[in-house]
């Protein structure tokens, strides 16, 4: 374990994070989990290899896999366009999941299908920065929890999209666990100034974990569920990160 640098070393929590998570169990109304840090390991490790070292300004941090981000390709809000032509990945075989839902296939970087969430966040850094390296030379974007979950629809909906916090209590609290220790040791490598949660998931989940050395603070989702994400997003993100000091 000596000498491994910071991308080593948080490709190794990540690992041990997905072999963690495969142990846990979900109940009956839970009818797939995808995990993407196992069957689209290599994208994610070539994300962090890339991208991740010590000393950081600060962390972004997202809830869990999007259908058409992550879950497709194991980089944190991962659109497919955003992942290839900003951040440099593609070509880069990405697996399946053990068990698939005909309504959520994984087709990796052929995905036609757009992220918004991930569209939006990723944007927004290009503007700012313009180029990947100046970006992620001060920042780096993560997810709490690795695993994506589709559940039962009511009624006549079909099989959604269930987030972490809507799990039921006892699952949540093994699931958050779980993901809050690995979460906590990554923070301790990068040793960032800010961390800053994607939503009021993620800044909840980093309250709990961040030490006082670490200023947490919160912008909104970009999800297109949000109503106050719907219109002029990058507008109140940017806003809120100058006023918490972190952009000029």
């Amino acid at each position: 374990m000596k000498n491994l640098t910071a991308a080593q070393k948080i490709n190794n929590i990540y690992k041990n994070l997905s072999d963690e998570v495969d142990k846990l169990t979900f109940g009956d109304r839970v009818l797939c989990v995808y995990n993407p840090l196992s069957y689209a390991r290599a994208g994610h490790e070539c994300y962090i290899k890339k991208f991740a070292h010590e000393n950081i300004k600060g962390i972004f941090l997202g809830m869990n896999p999007g259908p058409y981000g992550m879950a497709q390709n194991g980089v944190p809000f991962g659109e497919i366009n955003a992942v290839k032509y900003f951040l440099g990945i593609d070509n880069i075989l990405i697996e399946q999941p053990e068990k698939i839902h005909p309504l959520y296939p994984v087709e990796g970087f052929k995905c036609a299908r757009s992220e918004i969430s991930g569209k939006r966040l990723w944007k927004l850094f290009q503007d700012k920065f313009n180029d990947a390296d100046n970006f992620f030379g001060d920042y780096i974007v993560l997810n709490h929890c690795p695993l994506m979950f589709i559940a039962r629809g009511s009624g006549k909906r079909g099989a959604r999209n269930l987030t972490p916090d809507n799990l039921r209590k006892a699952e949540r609290e093994k699931l958050y666990s779980v993901c809050n220790s690995a979460l906590k040791e990554v923070l301790n490598i990068l040793c960032p100034k800010f961390a800053i949660g994607i939503g009021k998931y993620a800044y909840d989940r980093l309250n709990e974990v961040a030490d006082e050395k670490i200023k947490v603070v919160k912008i909104l989702h970009p999800s297109p569920a949000s109503p106050l994400s719907a219109k002029d997003w990058d507008i109140k993100a940017s806003q809120l990160l100058q006023a918490a000091g972190i952009w000029s």
